[in-house]
């Protein structure tokens, strides 16, 4: 049940056509090379928004846009071969929302433009001085907002009142998992939980994660997204659930692969709010100049189904704020 397609729906088509009548056209007389890389498996629901925006703007692929994609499927060692590539190829900006992706074109470039979709921490993983006057030569969107673990502890706790543990499980070698870390600790500590954190670095050290929560007898746990472990969603789902575990993460996928709850951006309308970033470099704006945005719009998505299976009765005021209720 998704309130969002329902109020969609009643607008029709007529609340998407001012948005691309309103949109000033695309530079006229060439065809513009977009590159897009990502640790990914292949295209996601990024890259269908990105898309979107970019015909919002009047960019048609094939027509005034060629787009040139590499998912390189949790493989960081195939990122500097994809990065070489693309710049072969003579892209005139890279799109990505993976800082490892990123990372890796800065290595080899750092005169292309590149902009961001959906980068959890840029200013920690030094990919920007600041939001407000990022320089260098990346700009765009990013995830990172500040009361976002505080929300994620805070929805533990009010689907688990009796919650006493909490823990974070995430991907170590992933840049932005410090500030995650540092986030989820203030919050838990305010709420006056007990914290634990535990990184990994491989599915099998997931899977010890998770005997380890057992047998600490945590009582909730965040998930972290990443491209690496995304692949193996379905997986960190199971291990959750069979150890009777409230599991958030920030990405919808989690509760439609059967997970219990997530929280975090609308990923689809970051990356749709990234193309205006390509459109803005295409007609003569400099990375180091624009700022850098943060989210506006957040899902809230919960597997009714799987809290059910866990024996939680999700609260109706939780129920209410959903934007998306699988049952």
């Amino acid at each position: 049940m998704k309130r969002r397609d329902f109020i969609a729906g009643l607008g029709g088509a007529a609340a998407t056509w001012p948005l691309v009548a309103r949109a000033q056209q695309p530079p006229s007389g060439r065809t513009y090379r977009i590159g897009t890389i990502s640790l990914a498996i292949g295209p996601s629901t990024p890259d269908e928004g990105f898309r979107q925006g970019l015909q919002n703007l009047g960019y048609r692929e094939g027509h005034n846009v060629v787009l040139i994609s590499r998912w390189a499927a949790g493989d960081q060692g195939r990122l500097h071969g994809f990065v070489e590539e693309l710049l072969s190829l003579k892209v005139d900006v890279i799109v990505s929302g993976t800082t490892e992706a990123i990372l890796a074109v800065r290595r080899i470039n750092q005169a292309i433009p590149i902009v961001m979709t959906t980068i959890a921490d840029p200013m920690g993983s030094g990919l920007i001085e600041s939001l407000a006057r990022p320089g260098g030569n990346t700009t765009g969107m990013t995830q990172f907002s500040n009361d976002l673990a505080a929300k994620r502890v805070e929805i533990l706790r009010e689907l688990v009142p009796t919650i006493r543990r909490v823990a974070v499980l995430a991907y170590w070698p992933h840049p932005p998992t410090v500030q995650l870390f540092r986030e989820v600790e203030d919050a838990a500590r305010t709420l006056g939980l007990e914290f634990q954190l535990l990184k990994a670095g491989s599915f099998d050290a997931i899977e010890n994660a998770f005997e380890t929560l057992t047998r600490d007898r945590a009582e909730g746990v965040i998930v972290q997204s990443n491209a690496v472990w995304n692949r193996q969603l379905r997986q960190i789902v199971d291990l959750a659930n069979k150890r009777r575990l409230s599991a958030i993460h920030d990405s919808a996928d989690f509760p439609r692969a059967g997970g219990l709850i997530s929280y975090g951006p609308d990923r689809y309308d970051l990356a749709r709010r990234a193309a205006t970033y390509v459109d803005k470099i295409f007609k003569g704006a400099k990375p180091s100049e624009l700022p850098v945005e943060q989210p506006v719009k957040f899902e809230l998505v919960i597997n009714l189904k799987t809290a059910k299976a866990l024996g939680l009765t999700v609260p109706p005021t939780l129920l209410a704020r959903a934007d998306e209720v699988i049952e």
